[in-house]
């Protein structure tokens, strides 16, 4: 078969299969109208069947029920055609016949295809299933229900009707129902029942012999042949109310008991559940009320299987999420046919946040829409990697993260041009024509994504697409996305950002959640109106006016791209919603200095991300702009003007976006102070929201728990500190807190970079601060220099670095000199902003040129720089990066930072070093508390373990100590990093690992038992060679380093 025969093929089978899918949907819309007589849903059925089939112009449907026949229009009979039994409970109610009126090619079934057998099949049951609940239905609505789904009571013994109803339609239920008020009734104490089971079993009976050692066995109770009296002893003894409650409870327990079974039973598929909860949707319609524990049971059950396993998110969405919702979701799940996979932390977070609107703010959320979003199960990624035989990619975590760095381009390409499975294919092929010619962002949501403490911000791919042009190329456009978006699991910033967290270890599964991009066609470009982030707590208040609870909100026009990632040449709008009227920018200088100048759009033309200069975009297509009033102000003759003349093509010139109108003459911003609100109330923690508006609508995008610094005291501000001490001081936008006592500082020098010409030698500054990052000792060094660093865009304007380049410092120092064009950017809400405070880095905004700042130049500039010594192939930038030795620049002094929110001022001076400072806390949900012993205790074990080490029997040279045990800062969760100098055979090697892993097992269960906190293992080996050594590559570089060296300890004597 040719290629185009094969893709035709497919095609071919991908409309039939819409066909389906699209009859399948109009039965149901149908059979969930329960107050539609039969009749009218029967009539009306026979020409929806129809459509289902290949050829529906030639097809004639029949149903028969209670005598009576229902058939199409134009209804022929013929010789060719398919028959399915309608069951109420496993016995025979009528039957559905499909005719074609002429001869077709021979098929599976004659001239009928196998899918057409199955779906058949399905129509029936669920016809069945419906007739059976409407019976159900109208004989407890007879009734009469309250307002807790319990029948009142009725006329006298009324009840016995749905009795009589069951023993007819469903024998099993019946006598299932019947054990059920049988032991009721003797537990009740009722003498009749208990005289009832000693007259048909023995062993009831109070004169027979029960020795429970007799050998003898016991009779059989014969159980069907007393239902009828069960149910006689039940009317003399118990209420009408009674005996209606406990009916319906215990046929909702019985109808739902599979789909129960399916969601504990660790071994089910989501085909199979996904079968479960349809059945269950088509026995209990949306109006039911069920008994309130068995709701609360499927609830936890679904959240568990489905979203997350965090008992406090399962403990929020069992208020909010009912058992329909999943079933909405469920429709739009993508999965193969054996997945067990879940949906992830993006899915999660979104599903919850719209369920809480939706019940706790119904008005406002009649305001709100979610986006047509399909979600891909997280196994995915699995099924992709094994179809692919890309196993070796799981080896990437556990490499050294300069070569997970070198690598990731390679796993990248290698992702992309694989292939994805043929069922993959169909699935995404249906979604695809689902979302038509519509801009489409493919989105990461990993297991672990969005979580308390391990948001990973912008650690994985989100990538937009065209999503225009023909089927073939919006499929190739699509498939590639998501195989990027899989790739990024195995780059340098999740599995470091992992390693912190003790995740390492943890099989990351990533769903990927496929979303229609908000917005409108603007000219040949597609975007929103305008987008942003917006935060329950403000963390950083740029007026002493403004509370914590206050929020924030940050602004841009076009895509939310710009107001998530941290721009190096433009800026967000900011709004406190609690206090919307204080704003950042107050003179006409100031906001026109500091608003955003660039817009990120998609070109549908060239099918590619863009990004358009405001006035450009404005000036050709200013008219189609949504929402243009709102947004923009237009500067003229030194003021800002909120009234927006569009009818004159000047006026795009001089437009600003201000966000004036919108944030003072609409009820926005008071919209998502409620939004922000109500889900931090429901949720127990701050929350961050992304949302875009196309002008007509607010759409909720994302929503996760905010990171926070936490509840740290303020420092008190010495006054008395000598000049020629201080090195710096900063009085703007200033958090709480003390900071380790720092013993190095990493200088960027803001005159020499902008000096810079080559992006060449600006991208090797970032290298070289990345590498810095791993050999300092970790949160003992402080990183200070220009503008915004790892900001997306013009790389000039702050050094290039991303989280894994500076997640071991204690603080960022962002300097602002005003001969330059360097301008720190708080950068609240961006993924780089998270990043910072999730790993208890603080950050510092530094205006050296400002009046009543100290800013110590010529300690920065002048003293002893190490650089050369460290990292000896990047001396050539010693003029750029200045490496400081703070104990071997000032005689065994160290550098102090004390940080004060309620003065907003910071100050840091070289001083003796202390325990004053303030101890680093590992981004854990453990408080960690270090004491001398841990570090003690440690470097006693590890010197104990090279006393162990024979160096002759493992090939061993030399054996090493280093980090934080070496350091004396190590806490109860610490490891003890070791290196071994190793000159011997694979074998060696071999029995080498194996060694030290049983040392590392053993500690760690000490430790366990010790302090509570687990750990796999408690040592971190470094296996080090000749060649490391004389390359200074890896961990080698610690041997006799001039800066933090690694401590040699004493091996076992050869004997």
């Amino acid at each position: 078969m040719t290629s185009q025969a094969s893709i035709d093929s497919i095609l071919n089978d991908l409309k039939e299969r819409a066909k389906e899918l699209n009859c399948i949907y109009n039965i149901e819309e149908i059979l969930k109208d329960f107050d539609l007589p039969l009749k009218n849903a029967l009539s009306v059925l026979p020409d929806i069947i129809l459509t289902g089939w290949q050829y529906p112009d030639q097809t004639s449907v029949l149903i028969h029920h209670d005598d009576q026949n229902y058939t199409s229009k134009n209804f022929t009979e013929s010789k060719w055609f398919q028959i399915s039994d309608i069951y109420i409970d496993k016995k025979l109610d009528g039957y559905i016949k499909v005719y074609y009126k002429k001869e077709f090619t021979e098929s599976d079934e004659g001239p009928f295809m196998k899918e057409e057998r199955k779906l058949l099949d399905t129509i029936s049951s669920k016809i069945g299933q419906y007739i059976f609940h409407k019976n159900l239905k109208s004989l407890f609505t007879a009734y009469g229900n309250n307002e807790n789904g319990i029948v009142e009571s009725v006329s006298e013994k009324k009840w016995k009707t749905i009795v009589d109803l069951l023993k007819e339609t469903d024998r099993n239920l019946y006598i299932l129902i019947a054990r059920k008020m049988m032991n009721l009734l003797y537990w009740s104490g009722i003498s009749e029942a208990g005289n009832l089971l000693k007259e048909n079993g023995e062993q009831f009976n109070e004169d027979s012999d029960n020795n429970i050692d007799d050998n003898k066995p016991l009779a059989k109770l014969k159980f069907r042949e007393i239902t009828d009296e069960v149910f006689r002893i039940a009317s003399e003894h118990l209420s009408e109310d009674e005996v209606l409650s406990r009916l319906e409870k215990w046929i909702q327990e019985e109808k739902s008991s599979n789909l129960l079974g399916k969601l504990e039973d660790q071994g089910s598929s989501l085909n199979g559940i996904y079968d479960a909860l349809r059945r269950y949707i088509s026995n209990f319609p949306e109006y039911t009320k069920l008994v309130s524990e068995l709701d609360k049971s499927l609830r936890v059950s679904l959240a568990r299987r489905f979203l997350s396993d965090s008992l406090s998110f399962i403990a929020v969405a069992k208020k909010y999420i009912s058992i329909h919702d999943f079933d909405e979701i469920f429709k739009n799940i993508i999965f193969t046919s054996n997945s067990h996979g879940k949906l992830g932390g993006k899915t999660s977070g979104l599903f919850l946040a719209s369920n809480i609107l939706k019940q706790e703010v119904p008005e406002l959320y009649e305001k709100i829409r979610l986006p047509k979003t399909f979600f891909i199960a997280s196994d995915g990624v699995m099924d992709f990697i094994h179809y692919n035989n890309l196993e070796e990619v799981f080896e990437q975590k556990y490499k050294d993260f300069e070569i997970i760095r070198q690598e990731y381009p390679y796993i990248v390409q290698l992702f992309k041009n694989s292939s994805f499975s043929p069922d993959m294919i169909k699935s995404l092929s249906t979604m695809l024509d689902n979302f038509e010619e519509v801009p489409l962002v493919v989105r990461s949501s990993t297991l672990l994504e969005d979580g308390v403490g391990s948001s990973f911000s912008g650690k994985y791919k989100s990538l937009f697409i065209a999503n225009q042009g023909s089927k073939l190329k919006r499929m190739e456009e699509l498939t590639s996305a998501i195989a990027e978006v899989y790739a990024s699991i195995f780059n340098t910033d999740p599995i470091e950002y992992r390693a912190e967290r003790g995740l390492l270890d943890y099989n990351e599964q990533m769903g990927i959640i496929v979303q229609e991009v908000v917005g409108k066609r603007v000219g040949k470009y597609y975007l929103p109106a305008f987008a942003g982030v917006a935060f329950s707590h403000n963390e950083f208040r740029w007026s002493p006016r403004i509370k914590r609870e206050d929020g924030l909100l940050r602004l841009v026009p076009g895509l939310g791209t710009r107001a998530v990632d941290r721009i190096g040449d433009d800026y967000p709008v900011l709004v406190a919603p609690g206090a919307p009227g204080l704003r950042v920018n107050i003179t006409t200088e100031e906001v026109l200095k500091y608003s955003p100048n660039k817009v990120d759009a998609i070109n549908l033309e060239s099918g590619v991300f863009e990004t358009i200069d405001i006035p450009d975009l404005l000036k050709e297509y200013g008219n189609d702009y949504p929402f243009v009033d709102k947004i923009f102000s237009v500067y003229k003759d030194g003021q800002l003007k909120k009234n927006f003349l569009i009818d004159y093509q000047e006026e795009y010139n001089n437009s600003i976006p201000t966000f004036d109108n919108l944030i003072n003459n609409t009820s926005f911003v008071k919209d998502v102070n409620t939004i922000l609100n109500t889900l931090k109330t429901c949720i127990g923690y701050p929350v961050d929201i992304e949302f875009a508006h196309d002008g007509d609508n607010f759409y909720l995008l994302q929503c996760r728990t905010q990171s926070a610094f936490g509840k740290t005291t303020p420092s008190p501000i010495p006054k008395d500190i000598p000049a020629e001490q201080i090195v710096f001081t900063a009085n703007k936008h200033i958090s709480n807190g003390r900071i380790p006592d720092v013993t190095h500082v990493v200088y960027v020098d803001p005159d020499e970079y902008d000096n810079i010409p080559e992006l060449k030698t600006l991208q090797e500054v970032g290298r070289a601060v990345g590498k810095l990052n791993k050999i300092l000792p970790k949160r003992q060094f402080i990183l200070m220099g220009p503008g915004r660093w790892g900001s997306r865009g013009d790389i000039k304007l702050g050094v290039n670095v991303s989280y894994s380049d500076i997640n071991n410092t204690s603080v960022l120092i962002e300097i602002a000199k005003k001969k330059g064009n360097y301008v720190p950017d708080l950068s609240f809400g961006t993924h780089f902003f998270q990043d910072l405070v999730e790993a208890c880095i603080k950050y510092i905004p530094l205006y050296p040129d400002d009046a009543n700042i100290t800013f110590n130049e010529n300690f920065l500039k002048h003293s002893t720089n190490v650089l050369k010594d460290i990292l000896p192939e990047y001396e050539h930038l010693s003029d750029t990066i200045k490496v400081i030795d703070v104990k071997q620049r000032c005689e065994g002094k160290i550098l102090k930072i004390l940080l004060n929110a309620d003065l907003d001022e910071a100050l840091a001076y070289i001083a003796t070093p202390s325990d004053t400072g303030e101890s680093y806390t590992a981004p854990s949900d453990v408080e960690e508390k270090r004491t001398d012993v841990h570090w003690k205790w440690r470097l006693r074990m590890a010197e104990k373990i090279a006393a162990e080490l024979d160096p002759q029997r493992f090939g061993v040279v030399a054996c090493y100590v280093f980090g934080s045990t070496k350091n004396a800062t190590a806490g109860f969760g610490s490891d003890i990093d070791m290196m071994v100098h190793f000159r011997g055979t694979d074998e060696q090697r071999k029995e080498l690992e194996v060694w030290f892993d049983g040392w590392g097992k053993c500690l760690a269960e000490m430790n366990y038992l010790k302090t509570g906190y687990e750990m796999s293992t408690l040592l971190d080996l470094h296996i080090i060679t000749d060649k490391d050594i004389e390359n200074k590559s890896s961990y080698a570089v610690k041997i006799n380093a001039v800066t933090d060296p690694a401590r040699e300890l004493k091996m076992k004597s050869s004997e």
